[in-house]
């Protein structure tokens, strides 16, 4: 998630007036993110074991190193204390499964810095959200890595040596091959299979409500994506409960489709976003060859965002015509 400004070569804000003030920083904005990503990540670690903490490191190593290093050849400041490229990693790692190489988040996190963030100019450039860059990449590129998926054990089960004998299908796999649907119970609390920050709705919602009462992001991306999921879901005869804590949906929706940058910003704008990544996000589960369908519904709507805000974007005052939604 980054802040949603233009900086031009200069490195001074560039933005309609009127201007406020208020003393927030994309640094503290960062922070206020992590915190709120620490339920999510401290449950995956539990259920997941070490191998999620490894990767957890990992992709936030490969995101700051890679931050660096491009600031560096671009004989720029290093700007790694702003925080943007650690929510990166985190939020890449969240999106892995728990058992993967090493490498392979290393990788995903030199991706998403240096081609979905980088690439389009750096902080509050980006088209697309960066850490679902990085996670599409690695899905197009290492398929069967990204689909291998552990069962969570527990804390005490992991340190007794018996975790890496298990595996699993996510409830999403298992709805669309087994017919077999998950307990709620199970989806709420995070023993089931899945990525290792996705399964624990209770953790995601808890961070959630820490970014909402802080006014981090705003209700209303998250409120039309979920209800959309719900509606849909109903209409296509599943539990709409089910489709809402399954999958990595919760991530999505409050943590990576609220992005300053590459979400929508007008109040209208947000709505539409949000129920085009619902849309988008049930049709891919129902009809799709891939049972879980938010990272590429958000990467969709991405680029749908100009022309959201182009039809949302207020009028003047006194304006009329098209010329007044510029």
């Amino acid at each position: 998630m980054n802040i949603d400004q233009h900086l031009d070569p200069s490195g001074l804000s560039l933005a309609p007036s009127p201007h406020f003030r208020n003393g927030i920083t994309v640094r503290s904005l960062m922070l206020d993110v992590v915190i709120a990503l620490l339920p999510a990540t401290v449950a995956g670690i539990y259920f997941f074991g070490m191998d999620a903490a490894l990767v957890t490191a990992s992709a936030i190593g490969g995101a700051l190193a890679t931050e660096a290093g491009i600031a560096r050849l671009r004989g720029e400041p290093i700007s790694i204390r702003d925080g943007s490229a650690l929510v990166t990693g985190l939020l890449l790692a969240l999106c892995l499964p728990p058992g993967v190489p090493l490498w392979l988040p290393v990788v995903g996190a030199i991706f998403a810095i240096a081609v979905g963030k980088a690439l389009f100019g750096g902080l509050g450039m980006n088209i697309f959200n960066p850490a679902l860059v990085g996670r599409a990449f690695l899905v197009a590129s290492f398929p069967t890595l990204m689909t291998t998926w552990r069962w969570p054990v527990g804390s005490g089960d992991w340190m007794a040596g018996e975790f890496d004998a298990l595996s699993t299908a996510t409830p999403l796999d298992l709805l669309r091959y087994e017919g077999v649907m998950t307990p709620l119970t199970d989806l709420f609390v995070g023993r089931v299979g899945g990525s290792l920050g996705e399964t624990s709705v209770l953790a995601l919602l808890l961070g959630a409500a820490y970014l909402l009462a802080r006014g981090v992001i705003d209700w209303r991306i998250p409120t039309a994506y979920l209800g959309t999921v719900a509606v849909l879901a109903g209409l296509f005869g599943v539990n709409p409960l089910f489709h809402l804590f399954a999958g990595s949906l919760m991530l999505g929706a409050f943590y990576m489709a609220t992005d300053y940058v590459s979400g929508a910003v007008t109040p209208g704008g947000r709505v539409v976003f949000g129920i085009g990544c619902g849309v988008l996000t049930m049709l891919i589960r129902i009809y799709g060859g891939y049972p879980e369908g938010v990272t590429f519904a958000i990467l969709l709507m991405n680029a749908a965002v100009p022309l959201i805000e182009r039809f949302t974007a207020p009028r003047r005052l006194g304006g009329g015509g098209e010329s007044s939604a510029h």
